[in-house]
């Protein structure tokens, strides 16, 4: 069977997503003997817009995708593989936080003094964009309210240029995400400043087809930790560290 594997989670700059891509090489050159043996390849793809019909592919061996499709439009339709371990601020032993942000142009210093202001997300099934900033925000808010408006930009990185362009005020962004940012776009990440942070929740998984043997999930795993415990640290922030 032709599989195909995509890694979409943290492109967040073509150098990025390249690095992403060789990692996914690395692996398939890892799963060599083990395709070959079962007549089988791996095909590295461009994942497209629509990232829950890619996830939920028959063909799908390898991806990585976000806590709130796991448990709402993936559950029970997809097999987990792993959760990655990255080393950066906010993340701890498969859990991690959004980190809270306002514009430089903004006065407020923590959540609470950004009542009023215009809040940004990245997407309706956003675990760390958008439902951990709600619950950040809903002990806040009265008779429902808080923010002056609340505007879906498409993406994490158009939420930090909306504050940057000062078209927004306040957003939560992934803290892989902004830790990937503050390396690889310090001009835009000099444009932000951090107030504060959400809770922690379970980390963005590896994750396979229901149709992928339940045996290969072992050496899926075995595979990715092989290639991981070879690189001693990702760009970015990206460690390998067990998971």
């Amino acid at each position: 069977m032709p599989w195909i594997a995509a890694l979409p989670m943290y492109d967040v700059t073509p150098a990025l997503a390249a690095n992403w891509r060789t990692l996914l090489e690395r692996v398939r050159a890892r799963l060599a003997d083990w395709l070959g043996a079962r007549g089988e390849t791996l095909g590295i793809v461009d994942p497209g817009p629509d990232l829950t019909a890619f996830w939920l592919r028959d063909d799908l061996l390898l991806s990585q995708t976000c806590g709130y499709p796991l448990v709402h439009a993936l559950a029970g339709r997809m097999r987990l593989v792993a959760v990655p371990d990255f080393n950066v601020p906010g993340y701890d032993e498969g859990t991690y936080r959004s980190v809270l942000v306002a514009g430089v142009h903004v006065p407020a210093r923590s959540i609470e003094a950004c009542r009023g202001l215009r809040a940004v997300y990245n997407a309706d099934d956003s675990n760390s964009g958008m439902n951990l900033f709600r619950h950040a925000i809903a002990p806040l808010a009265r008779d429902g309210r808080f923010f002056a408006s609340v505007t879906r930009t498409g993406s994490h990185l158009a939420s930090l240029r909306a504050l940057a362009g000062m078209r927004a005020d306040v957003a939560a962004i992934d803290c892989v995400t902004f830790a990937f940012v503050q390396s690889h776009l310090p001009d835009l990440a000099a444009e932000v400043r951090m107030i504060g942070a959400t809770a922690s929740t379970g980390a963005l998984p590896f994750i396979a087809s229901k149709r992928v043997p339940e045996e290969a999930i072992d050496v899926l795993f075995r595979a990715l930790g092989d290639v991981l415990h070879r690189i001693r640290r990702w760009r970015g922030g990206f460690g390998s560290r067990a998971w």
